[in-house]
C-alpha cells in the first residue's frame, strides 16, 4: 500500500503479489569479461531455455521470449502469480529467514537491539501454539473501547485511537509533504474506511461483465465479514445484520470516494486547508478534539485529498445511529488484525483476500508469511543485517554507475527532443540534474528504540508496531522534509520514483540477476536493469511527474504548446493499452496504467539509447546465437515472464497502475523502429504498429 505521505511512482511493483508497488538501472561500466560467445556467458543473462522457437518472434514477442518458462512454472498453490520476480523474492526471502532465525536463536543479545527486536518479533510471529491459545484475547481492551463508545466526541477519539494502531477507520490521517512547499511536512487527510480493496466493488460500473464480477465479490465479502462477527462469537442472526450495517457504511463511503483512475491527477489531491477551513468543510466533526486525542494538538495546516469525502462523511455522522458506528469499527479492527490472530481467523482472513479475490489455493508457509511481516515493520533494523550479507560495497557502487549512465543517456534525449521547445527543455533538463539517486540502503538508518518487541502475544507486537509507525508518521508535522529516509527497505525487490523529493530510488533487492549480473552481457544487463533504471527516471516526466519542477514541487513549468504535445503523445499510450483485451469485455484501463505505461516506453528506449552508445566501435559477437541489440529486448521481456490466475489478473486490472505483465513485455517494444530492426519484422507483423499510432515520447 501507498501511504499518504508518499505518492511514490512504483516501478516495477506487482500489487497483490508483494502488497503495494507500485510502484513497477546504465551498465556501461559492468564487466566485460563475458562478453564473447562463450559457455559461462551463456548461462547469465538472457535464459535460452526460456525461449519458444516454434513462435515468431515478430508476431508473438511474448510467447518467443517465454513460452517455455511459461509452460515450465506453473502456479504454486500459495501463490495468486508466479513470475520472474518471485525466483529472486524467494531467494531473498530466504536469506532474510536465516538471519532471523539466528536472531531468534541468539543468546546473549542486548535487550533493545535492532538484533533483540527482529528476533523476537520473527519468535512471536512463528510461536503459533501462543497465538492458537490466545485467539482474540491480545484485542480484548481494543472491543472494550469499542463498546464503550457513548457519544460523537467519544466515537471521535476511538476513530483517532484507531487510526493510530493502524485500523483503517472512516478516513486515513498521517503526515504527508506539502505538495506546493517541498520543504515542509503537513497533516495529510484522505479517503479510506473500506472493507474491500476499491470503490468500485461497492458500486455499479456500467460493464456488464465487470458488474457482475464485482456482484460476485460482493457477495463473498458479506459472506466474509458475516463469519468474522460469527468467529467474534456473535449469533447468526446478528452477524448478518451486522454485516448490513457495515454495507451501508462502506457503500456510502464507496460513493464519495474519488476512483483511482482520478486520484492520479496529484492536483486533483491537493487542498491545503487551516483549522477554521477544517471546520467548515465538517462542522459535525471536531478538528481540534480529533488532534488532541491523537495526542498531537499543535496540527494547524492539513492537505484534505478529497473534499466531497469529508463532507459527505460530516453528513454519515449527523445520520447514523452510534450503535451502527460501533459496529463498523468493530469489524476494521478484527479484519486489521485478522493476520496475527488464531489460526480461524487467519483462514477466513485469507479465505477471502486469497482465495476470492487473487484464486490463490492455499496459505503461505508460515515462515514466509513472518518473514515478510518482520520486513513490513522491522524493515530497516532487518535491512542492515541483510546488506552485510548480500549487498557489498562493490555490488552499490556498480549500481551507481549504472544509474549515471542512464541519466546520462536520457540528458542527451531530453536535449533532442523535436517535439519540445527549449524553455522546456532547460526546465526538464535542470529537474533530471536535480534527481536525488538513491542506491541499496539509506545512509542513515530509522531508528527503532521506540517500538518495544518482546516474546508475548504475537498480535501485541504487530499493534505496537503500528503505533509506532503511525507516530513517527505524525512527528514529522511541522518540521522539514527529511530527504533522506527512504520509502522501501533494502531487500524488497521493486524500485520508486518519488515525484515531491524528485528521487530515484533502487533497493538492494532489485540489484540482483535476473536484473542485474555482473557474469552477463551489457546486452542483457541493459534490457533488464537498465530498463528498469530508465522507468523510473521516466517518471519524473510522465503524466503526473511532468507536474512536479526540480525541487518537487506541484507547478507547472511547461509551456502550453509543450503540454498539449506530450498529452497527445500521452493520449497515444492510453489508446493503445485500453485496446489489451484481459478477458471476455475486460481490457486493461488505459487511464489507469498511462503513467507506468509512458515509463514503460521510456525507460526502454533510454536503455536501448545507452546501449548502443555504449557498443560504438566494439565487436558485436553473437551469444547464444543472438546479436546484442536481440538479446537486449529478450532480456525486457524475460522479466515479465509471469503466469497469473484469472482472479488476480481481474484484481490487478481494476487496482494496479501496472499494466499485466504480458502486455508490458510487448507494448514498448511494438512501437520502437529498434525493435523491428533487431528481428526484421515488416508492417503488417503483429508487433509493427503502424505508424499512424505509434507511440513515441521520450
Amino acid at each position: 500500500m501507498i501511504s499518504i505521505d508518499q505518492r511514490l511512482r512504483l516501478g516495477f511493483a506487482i500489487l497483490a503479489a508483494a502488497v503495494l508497488m507500485s510502484g513497477p538501472a546504465g551498465l556501461a561500466q559492468a564487466p566485460r569479461a563475458h562478453q564473447g560467445n562463450s559457455a559461462e556467458a551463456q548461462d547469465h543473462g538472457v535464459q535460452l531455455s526460456s525461449i519458444d522457437k516454434t513462435c515468431k518472434p515478430c508476431q508473438d514477442f511474448y510467447h518467443f521470449a517465454n513460452g517455455e518458462w511459461l509452460k515450465n512454472n506453473p502456479i504454486p498453490a500459495a501463490y495468486p502469480s508466479w513470475n520472474s520476480f518471485s525466483s529472486l523474492q524467494e531467494r531473498n526471502q530466504t536469506h532474510l529467514r536465516e538471519i532471523l532465525e539466528m536472531a531468534e536463536g541468539e543468546k546473549d543479545i542486548l535487550l533493545g537491539s535492532n538484533e533483540q527486536k527482529i528476533g523476537d518479533f520473527y519468535y512471536s510471529c512463528m510461536n503459533e501454539a501462543q497465538i492458537n491459545a490466545e485467539g482474540v484475547k491480545p484485542l480484548a481492551s481494543e472491543f472494550q473501547k469499542i463498546e464503550a463508545v457513548n457519544s460523537i466526541p467519544a466515537l471521535e477519539n476511538e476513530i483517532a485511537h484507531l487510526q493510530s494502531i493502524g485500523v483503517n477507520a472512516l478516513f486515513r490521517f498521517r503526515s504527508t509533504q506539502d505538495a506546493k512547499n517541498s520543504s515542509q511536512v503537513i497533516g495529510g487527510a484522505d479517503q479510506g474506511g473500506l472493507g474491500m480493496p476499491d470503490r468500485d466493488y461497492y458500486l455499479t460500473t456500467g460493464k456488464k461483465e465487470v458488474d457482475e464480477k464485482n456482484a460476485k465479490i460482493r457477495g463473498e465479502y458479506v459472506e466474509h465479514v458475516t463469519k468474522m462477527f460469527e468467529l467474534l462469537g456473535d449469533e447468526d442472526a446478528k452477524a448478518s445484520s451486522e454485516t448490513k450495517t457495515v454495507m451501508d457504511i462502506e457503500t456510502k463511503l464507496a460513493e464519495a470516494s474519488l476512483t483511482r483512475v482520478e486520484r492520479r491527477d496529484p492536483v486533483k489531491l491537493y487542498h491545503k486547508m487551516d483549522r477554521s477551513e477544517l471546520k467548515t468543510l465538517t462542522p459535525e466533526f471536531s478538528w481540534d478534539g480529533y488532534f488532541e486525542d491523537l495526542g498531537y494538538p499543535n496540527v494547524e495546516t492539513v492537505d484534505v485529498a478529497v473534499p466531497k469525502f469529508f463532507q459527505a462523511m460530516n453528513d454519515d455522522l449527523k445520520s447514523i445511529p452510534l450503535d451502527d458506528w460501533k459496529v463498523y469499527l468493530r469489524w476494521h479492527l478484527v479484519d486489521a488484525y485478522a493476520a496475527e490472530l488464531s489460526q480461524p481467523f487467519v483462514e477466513e482472513d485469507f479465505n477471502f483476500s486469497g482465495r476470492a479475490l487473487q484464486g490463490t489455493k492455499e496459505l503461505l508457509p508460515r515462515w514466509k508469511r513472518c518473514v515478510r511481516a518482520t520486513d513490513r515493520q522491522l524493515g530497516e533494523a532487518l535491512g542492515q543485517e541483510y546488506v552485510k550479507e548480500y549487498f557489498p560495497p562493490e555490488a552499490k557502487a556498480h549500481a551507481q554507475e549504472m544509474v549515471a549512465n542512464l541519466v546520462a543517456a536520457l540528458h542527451d534525449d531530453l536535449g533532442t527532443l523535436p517535439w519540445m521547445s527549449e524553455p522546456t527543455r532547460q526546465q526538464a533538463l535542470k529537474k533530471l540534474s536535480a534527481f536525488t539517486r538513491k542506491i541499496g540502503y539509506p545512509d542513515k538508518w530509522r531508528d527503532y528504540s521506540a517500538f518495544h518487541v518482546d516474546r508475548g502475544p504475537y498480535a501485541l507486537n504487530a499493534l505496537r508496531g503500528r503505533e509506532f509507525e503511525f507516530n513517527r508518521q505524525m512527528k514529522k508535522i511541522g518540521k522539514p522534509v527529511d530527504r533522506t529516509e527512504w520509502g522501501m527497505s533494502p531487500p524488497t525487490v521493486n524500485a520508486y520514483y518519488n515525484p515531491e523529493r524528485n528521487e530515484i530510488v533502487f533497493p538492494a533487492g532489485i540489484l540482483q540477476p535476473p536484473f542485474f549480473d555482473p557474469k552477463a552481457d551489457d546486452a542483457s544487463n541493459y534490457g533488464g536493469m537498465g530498463a528498469v533504471i530508465g522507468h523510473e527516471m521516466t517518471h519524473g516526466f510522465d503524466d503526473e511527474g511532468r507536474k512536479f519542477d526540480a525541487e518537487g514541487n506541484l507547478r507547472d513549468w511547461w509551456t502550453p504548446e509543450d503540454a498539449k504535445n506530450f498529452e497527445a503523445r500521452a493520449e497515444c499510450v492510453q489508446k493503445q493499452f485500453d485496446n489489451y483485451v484481459v478477458e471476455d469485455d475486460l481490457h486493461e484501463n488505459g487511464k489507469l496504467v498511462l503513467g507506468e505505461s509512458i515509463a514503460d516506453l521510456g525507460g526502454l528506449t533510454i536503455a536501448y539509447n545507452a546501449l548502443e552508445k555504449d557498443l560504438a566501435g566494439k565487436p558485436r559477437p553473437l551469444i547464444g546465437g543472438y546479436t546484442p541489440e536481440q538479446r537486449f529486448f529478450l532480456a525486457y521481456a524475460q522479466i515479465w515472464a509471469s503466469n497469473d490466475r484469472p482472479e488476480f489478473a481481474r484484481l490487478m486490472v481494476n487496482l494496479n497502475p501496472h499494466a499485466l505483465d504480458r502486455f508490458r513485455a510487448i507494448a514498448a517494444p511494438s512501437n520502437m523502429p529498434q525493435f523491428y530492426q533487431a528481428f526484421d519484422c515488416q508492417e503488417g507483423d503483429a508487433m509493427v504498429r503502424p505508424s499512424a499510432i505509434r507511440c513515441q515520447i521520450w
